[in-house]
């Protein structure tokens, strides 16, 4: 079935800006397409309305978090114990005590597998759902990418609120320290228009966060902001290239479009700082629990998708080649185990959980063999993915691995299958037929399908 063409999204708010919103327009490449998109094409019963993706980005060792092996050799086995949880027979990492609390409220996949083994290509297929094609070489996003999946959503299922409809934070993460971002956040060949909302690390506080978009000149009030517009809708009627039997709606959208960039609700949202400071303890006083946090906001303000991305560069935090024991103990997965746990149980106690899908994935697992670094390295045969909320079943384990975690055992689930999941949760099937620049068909996830068993 055939879907609308791409359509666009919001931008900072300066003199440029608001002229490129025009001119841009002129092009039918504008936010306000994505304002028009129509809720047409393959859907299914959405079970959420938003989403929260918490990408440990780097890899995380599923067997020194989810799926621990005890009974491994020396050369294999996790220095850490495994504990019971609040599921009976269902065990997690000592690390991770809060979590083991919380199990009830969450299902695990145990059964995930890829082909990509180095970082960028397996970030992309992890977040596009789509095989990269190379296993190395794909540096950098290119604007030929499957769009991720908040990118889809933008365009698929926007917000009715005035707020962003994909957020990334607090980074857009680096294909090692200076490199090029990674592919897989952004609107790829759907256009610029559908890349995230970037809410950057920065301001005064160590926690604190930079919104370029939302940071205008001083000289830029509400009221120019206005008169802006109204100059912009006169360009746009006397622009050939909008002159048409829909120019009105074009010009009407173009409005909301604008009210979307001075959106009190949009400025609301980001008040992070107006949360308790008890609030902000319980997250974790650090950049990615204070992100997780804004997340909850964002969600509640509307936001169709909000994307946390753990680490500044592919190498800076997950991707424990040496030392993993030593790094997961002291920093990874007490910040993890405090900001998620911390993250479920404030959106169950808002009433939120219930139609807000969370969701916990690197783009890799770890080696079962301990390398000579105490590190493990990558292993894309096998991992775990974490559902909660948004109509999943808690207290579920949904496939396994073998006795070493190596590979799946049971129920084997790929990349695809599960970036499929969270579009079946959205309300959006993964048979949905896209159309790029070039008209041409594309599957929203080929050869993949939800896995329906995690739903209740």
């Amino acid at each position: 079935m055939r879907l609308p063409a791409p359509c666009g999204g919001p931008v900072g708010l300066t003199r440029r800006n608001m002229l490129q919103i025009g001119a841009i327009g002129a092009l039918n490449l504008s936010l306000p397409q994505l304002l028009a998109a129509k809720r047409t094409g393959s859907r299914t019963a959405a079970t959420a309305d938003s989403c929260i993706l918490v990408f440990l980005n780097g890899g995380p060792s599923h067997l020194d978090m989810w799926d621990m092996k005890p009974n491994l050799p020396q050369e294999m086995r996790s220095e850490f114990k495994p504990i019971s949880t609040n599921v009976t027979g269902v065990q997690v990492c000592e690390h991770l005590p809060r979590l083991a609390r919380q199990m009830n409220r969450c299902t695990l996949v145990r059964s995930v597998h890829h082909n990509e083994v180095a970082h960028a290509p397996a970030v992309y297929t992890s977040l596009t759902g789509v095989p990269s094609g190379v296993k190395a070489g794909l540096l950098g996003a290119k604007p030929t990418d499957h769009p991720s999946v908040g990118s889809a959503l933008a365009r698929y299922r926007p917000p009715t609120a005035h707020v962003p409809p994909y957020v990334l934070l607090p980074y857009l993460t680096l294909e090692g320290a200076g490199g090029p971002p990674q592919p897989g956040y952004l609107g790829g060949w759907l256009g610029k228009s559908h890349d995230p909302f970037l809410v950057l690390k920065g301001g005064p506080e160590p926690d604190g966060f930079n919104m370029p978009a939302l940071a205008h000149g001083p000289d830029v009030t509400a009221d120019r902001a206005k008169a802006r517009a109204e100059l912009l809708s006169a360009v746009n009627r006397t622009s050939t290239a909008v002159r048409t039997s829909e120019s009105a709606d074009l010009e009407r959208l173009q409005g909301r479009a604008c009210d979307l960039l001075t959106s009190a609700a949009t400025r609301r949202a980001f008040r992070i700082d107006e949360e308790p400071a008890r609030v902000r303890d319980a997250y974790g006083r650090n950049i990615y629990g204070q992100s997780l946090l804004l997340s909850r906001r964002l969600v509640e303000a509307g936001t169709r998708l909000s994307c946390v991305s753990w680490a500044p560069d592919a190498n800076a935090t997950w991707d424990t080649h040496g030392g993993n024991f030593t790094k997961l103990k002291n920093e990874l997965l007490p910040q993890f185990d405090l900001g998620f746990s911390q993250l479920l149980t404030d959106l169950s106690d808002r009433g939120l959980l219930e139609r807000t899908l969370v969701v916990a994935m690197g783009e890799i697992g770890r080696t079962p063999k301990i390398n000579g670094g105490a590190g493990r390295d990558h292993w894309e045969f096998c991992y775990t993915v974490v559902y909660a909320g948004g109509g999943t079943k808690g207290g579920f384990v949904y496939g396994a691995s073998d006795k070493h975690g190596a590979y799946p055992s049971a129920n084997p689930v790929t990349a695809g299958d599960v970036i499929a999941t969270i579009y079946h949760a959205l309300g959006l099937s993964a048979d949905l037929e896209l159309r790029d620049r070039l008209d041409r068909p594309i599957p929203l996830v080929p050869n993949s399908a939800p896995i329906t068993d995690v739903f209740a």
